[in-house]
């Protein structure tokens, strides 16, 4: 039976300090509980309509009281109050694989938009300044679409952070808009891509990186989204080419399988890549090459990946 103190205790989530001392965060919607209760994550209650779930830490509601517990706009069909997990920060270990930092991101759906960019392609640890957007916010998990599952997001003095891997050796790339063109620019498969402020870009005290990229640029654009800036950096092949115009729901050839990671799939003659949307369609951004950093992001790409004139 749901009570007041269940719908103040889920309200509260909605407010950082709340989550931290109940060590508490809110999901939201059937498919991303679902891959919590397969995931290592634990669920302390669900809330959920008739139907939906079962087992003893499900609490049935009724559409009224879900508006009620809800901290979406449109409620959905089941919530879940979930432990946050406590993971360490181990820079040794990161040093082996690409990591992604992120300096000062303000907007919640901008970091889930980039946590969720990078379990697709492969990327498990985002290293974060401490004024950063809290990855637990109830908008960013939804952003996630459960990636959050997936990536380790860690926040940390940044700076300190940036200076002691540097002096280790590790490659550090910063994205700017004056930087080097990244298609022409020469990057090592481990290190780290530091992306900053939604509004002043990469702060002075982390902006000393060994390179400074910059995405393919339209000189006319005064900036580049934060949340589109990791997918232009890691994962195009070469120089992107603006929407073409075409119609997204235009007819598509099926893509050939992709062959593994860490190469670039190159379409066939006359070809470019158009990537699916969530919604089924397919976007108008024409791209003449994509380029693969992980398994999981090669099964995607051969999911989700078309050639088309």
């Amino acid at each position: 039976m749901l009570t007041k103190a269940d719908i103040r205790l889920v309200r509260s989530l909605a407010d950082k300090r709340a989550r931290t001392d109940e060590g508490l965060f809110v999901a939201e919607g059937g498919k991303l509980i679902g891959e919590l209760r397969a995931s290592t994550l634990r669920i302390r209650r669900i809330y959920a309509l008739d139907g939906i779930f079962a087992g003893e830490d499900v609490t049935t509601v009724s559409p009224k009281e879900m508006e009620r517990l809800s901290l979406l706009k449109t409620p959905s069909d089941s919530l879940a109050l979930v432990e946050i997990p406590r993971r360490r920060l181990d820079p040794a270990k990161l040093r082996r694989s690409l990591v992604l930092a992120l300096d000062d991101v303000q907007n919640p759906g901008n970091l889930g938009t980039i946590v969720r960019l990078a379990d697709w392609f492969g990327i498990g640890d985002v290293v974060c300044s401490e004024a950063t957007a809290d990855c637990f916010n109830p908008k960013v998990v939804q952003a996630t679409m459960g990636a959050i599952l997936r990536v380790r997001v860690h926040y940390c003095d940044l700076e300190a952070y940036l200076a002691a891997e540097r002096a280790a050796g590790t490659p550090i790339y910063g994205t700017f808009l004056e930087g080097d063109d990244i298609y022409r620019t020469q990057l090592s498969p481990t290190g780290i891509v530091l992306m900053g402020n939604e509004g002043r870009g990469v702060t002075p005290a982390c902006a000393a990186p060994d390179g400074k990229a910059a995405a393919g640029r339209n000189d006319a654009a005064e900036s580049v989204p934060i949340c589109a800036r990791p997918l232009a950096t890691v994962s195009f092949g070469s120089s992107c080419e603006r929407p073409s115009g075409r119609a997204a729901t235009e007819k598509t050839e099926r893509a050939y399988p992709v062959q593994g990671a860490g190469r670039d799939v190159i379409p066939p003659p006359g070809k470019r890549c158009a990537v699916k949307r969530s919604q089924g369609e397919y976007s108008p951004r024409r791209l003449p090459a994509l380029r693969v950093f992980s398994a999981e992001a090669a099964r995607l790409c051969e999911k989700n990946l078309n050639f088309v004139n």
